[in-house]
């Protein structure tokens, strides 16, 4: 099975539709309320939920997900039944193979409930009409044009004693969103010198500025403070938001004390300096977090 554990829980909906085509009497049958086995749409609504909740179970590379909410409804038309469903999820993965699981199951019962008339029968026509939720639907979001400045604050580093790591994961993961990323820089975590390349940065209207390094709890941790001095307005929904993901991976994310904050017109996001936790920061903010340029200049949600 593919590994979801990268993955941000959001809210996630599937719509389908499928039909069973029969002849006239059968439906003559069916509107009389004359068929051999009863009721056929409460029958075939409850066997649609139960094969929804089995769908992992069927299909092998499907996860096990939590089903928040699941509708199935059944139009009688002049060549058959139409059957439509919607279903929901929070969670780390899309829930379009329950919905197409329960509305397949829903149409075999109602060829079994059917099949006693003796009449024609077929099942066809099932799709999945739309989805919504997780990263695919926040791309729009990765516009062309957007870049990034990344700022390496490590001591060893800068005196040579360490490859950076943790810039070049952010740079890869911005790249892959179409965000180039014309500044990276490593410096020593010194206020001085961090502040500098932030006010230049700023200047020249960058949109993103990530630092890397320097949000734990060492005495030489200084990042954290020499960013909060320069920020306008803090932005404390993305550093909940990288301490949340992370928290749910690793119980010393915690100790993060990572920050967000608009400096003008840039917006300043100070990640750890590990690459897992640089990365895991980034799979929870990414590509949401690029709406924020959008906001800064007053478009607002859209």
């Amino acid at each position: 099975m593919i590994d979801i554990t990268g993955k941000a829980t959001s809210l996630r909906t599937a719509r389908a539709s499928g039909k069973v085509l029969c002849d006239e009497a059968t439906l003559t049958a069916l509107r009389a309320d004359q068929l051999p086995k009863g009721d056929p749409f409460g029958t075939a609504r409850a066997a649609g939920f139960l094969a929804a909740k089995q769908t992992a179970a069927l299909i092998p590379h499907c996860h096990p997900i939590s089903i928040d909410g699941l509708r199935l409804d059944f139009q009688t038309l002049d060549y058959g039944i139409l059957i439509e469903g919607e279903a929901r999820t929070i969670g780390r993965t899309g829930i379009e193979m329950e919905i197409l699981t329960a509305v397949s199951v829903a149409a075999l019962t109602l060829y079994d409930l059917f099949k006693p008339l003796k009449g024609e029968l077929s099942i066809t026509d099932i799709r999945l009409e739309k989805k919504t939720g997780g990263r695919s639907a926040l791309k729009k979001y990765a516009r062309p044009g957007l870049q990034a400045a990344v700022l390496v604050c490590s001591d060893s580093t800068a005196a040579g004693k360490r490859e950076d790591n943790s810039g070049k994961v952010i740079k890869s993961m911005l790249e892959s969103y179409g965000v180039s990323v014309p500044y990276y820089e490593v410096v020593p975590d010194e206020a001085e010198q961090i502040q500098s390349h932030l006010r230049r940065w700023a200047a020249e209207n960058i949109p993103f500025i990530f630092t890397t390094g320097g949000t734990g709890l060492s005495p030489r941790d200084r990042t954290v403070e020499a960013v909060r001095a320069l920020i306008d307005r803090d932005v404390p929904g993305i550093a909940e938001a990288m301490r949340a993901y992370g928290q749910e991976r690793t119980p010393v994310a915690m100790h993060s004390r990572s920050l967000a904050g608009v400096m003008g017109d840039s917006l300043v996001i100070t990640l750890p300096g590990s690459s897992n936790g640089a990365r895991e920061s980034l799979e929870a903010l990414l590509p949401a977090v690029l709406h924020a340029t959008n906001m800064i200049h007053g478009g607002g949600h859209g």
